[in-house]
């Protein structure tokens, strides 16, 4: 039995939440460009809770524009998913299953570019949202009026530009929502429109209406959503659900969609107070240093201990005592005092409980090979801020992030672990390779290419990676811990 609205009558299991059959009637007042599990487990899930909630009010229309994967799935299933939550929350094991009716139709880019156009004609339309990668925040110079554009910037204005000949300069007011994963996304996007605009040379009244009546905001998406799960949990949930699901999402519990807006932004999305995890401020910065220095930053910092030692997922990796307490120390004791922004402790240290919650959670397989995926640059982004601050305000070295940086080191030179070789992903490979042995960690810590800060000018952190690294050499990752800890 495949999910659709034909079943929804049927006996479902009482655990499932399910859609209301009414929710099918709610006006299309959300445009949105991708597919993709983060928006489908994040912005839509906020957005079937509000219609749950009787508070949003309206369904989702989804612009396909990639040639990856086809539209049959979601016309079989009335455009219907599931989402599959799982994980840790507050110390306690969440599984819920949701029914997901947010989305009304999908629409193919290429195909069906008219009917993307008469979308944009609405007056019910409230939210556009994207998720692009940043690839899709680009300048392309093209002309908006010939076929479908090519760029999701592109796509865009011609649709605010139909809606406004359509509607004429009282249009009703948009918003405009990035959630690609670059800092202030929604101002990179904001930029580029006024460029194109520009190249299209389009009408001063055009751009009176979008600086009145469309409001471009920055967002911080923030949860877990790695999609459908392997085969052998995904035939065990579909047992237990009662039925076959192709659409079917899992994510993590924790979830945040931080959104950079007035008082003016919030009441037009109406989603305020549906979920604590949708938050409407003018400032999210903090938001974004909470997740680049204490998730990101742990992880980074954790993963070539935990490749090393041999632990493939970060859940594995808080079973053993050895790391999790180095995780915990490092947020505890190292990061949160040196986050570099004004940050209130107390907010930060239960953030950090989330974090080890999240990583926790046992249905997740997140790789830690994975995680060192261009291991320098995640760690001059994330953790060089953090070093520059501790020493500020403490002037001593931050033990757990040198045995870090030791571990990273080691990384970058072993090529092996238990005599299985390993694949690295980083483009400052070639260049530490190629530096001279006598003195590599002096060297690479005095090189301002790769951090753009000498560390080794931070009394004592070069001794103390040193020491970290020719340890792990002869001793192992995590015999080194003991030193820390």
């Amino acid at each position: 039995m495949i999910l659709s609205k034909s079943i929804l009558s049927d006996t479902l299991s009482a655990n499932i939440n399910l859609p209301a059959l009414s929710d099918f009637g709610l006006p299309e007042k959300v445009l949105q460009f991708g597919t993709g599990v983060l928006l489908r487990g994040l912005p839509d899930y906020f957005i079937d809770k509000a219609n749950k909630a009787g508070k949003f009010n309206g369904r989702i229309v989804v612009v396909k524009s990639t040639g990856k994967g086809g539209l049959a799935d979601f016309v079989e299933q009335d455009n219907l998913y599931t989402i599959c939550v799982r994980g840790i929350e507050d110390g306690a094991v969440v599984e819920e299953s949701i029914i997901s009716s947010a989305i009304s139709r999908v629409l193919d880019a290429n195909g069906e570019w008219d009917s993307v156009l008469k979308v944009a004609t609405s007056p019910d339309l409230k939210l556009i949202l994207s998720n692009t990668t940043e690839v899709g925040l680009v300048l392309l110079n093209e002309k908006i009026d010939r076929s479908t554009p090519e760029s999701y910037p592109g796509k865009l204005l011609a649709v605010l530009y139909e809606r406004f000949k359509a509607l004429g300069d009282k249009a009703p007011g948009l918003v405009v929502i990035a959630t690609e994963l670059v800092p202030d996304n929604g101002k990179i996007l904001h930029k580029i429109i006024i460029e194109l605009i520009a190249y299209n040379s389009l009408e001063d009244r055009f751009i009176k209406w979008l600086e009145d009546y469309v409001t471009f905001c920055s967002s911080l998406v923030d949860r877990i959503v790695p999609g459908k799960p392997d085969q052998y949990l995904l035939n065990a949930m579909e047992k237990k659900l009662g039925y076959t699901d192709n659409l079917l999402i899992m994510a993590e519990p924790y979830r945040l969609w931080a959104i950079e807006g007035d008082r003016k932004v919030a009441d037009l999305l109406s989603l305020e107070g549906v979920d604590e995890g949708i938050v409407v401020k003018p400032d999210i910065e903090i938001y974004r240093e909470l997740k680049v220095r204490l998730l990101n930053g742990s992880h980074t910092l954790a993963s070539g201990i935990a490749f090393l030692a041999g632990i493939d997922t970060v859940a594995d990796a808080m079973s053993n005592e050895s790391l999790r307490h180095y995780i915990e120390n490092v947020m505890q004791k190292e990061i949160i005092p040196a986050i570099p922004y004004a940050v209130n402790s107390k907010e930060a240290e239960e953030f950090a409980m989330k974090v080890l919650d999240r990583f926790s959670n046992p249905f997740i397989k997140h790789q830690w090979i994975n995680i060192t995926f261009q291991y320098t640059m995640k760690l001059k982004i994330r953790v060089i801020p953090v070093i520059s601050q501790y020493y500020n305000r403490f002037n001593k070295v931050p033990e757990h992030i040198a045995y870090g940086f030791a571990a990273y080191l080691t990384f970058m030179t072993a090529g092996e672990v238990g005599g299985i070789g390993y694949k690295i992903t980083d483009d400052s490979l070639d260049y530490i390779n190629g530096i001279d042995k006598t003195n590599f960690v002096w060297s690479v810590l005095s090189d301002e290419s790769l951090w753009e800060i000498d560390l080794t000018a931070f009394e004592g952190f070069k001794l103390a990676v040193e020491r970290y690294f020719s340890y792990i050499t002869k001793n192992g990752v995590i015999a080194g811990l003991a030193l820390i800890l």
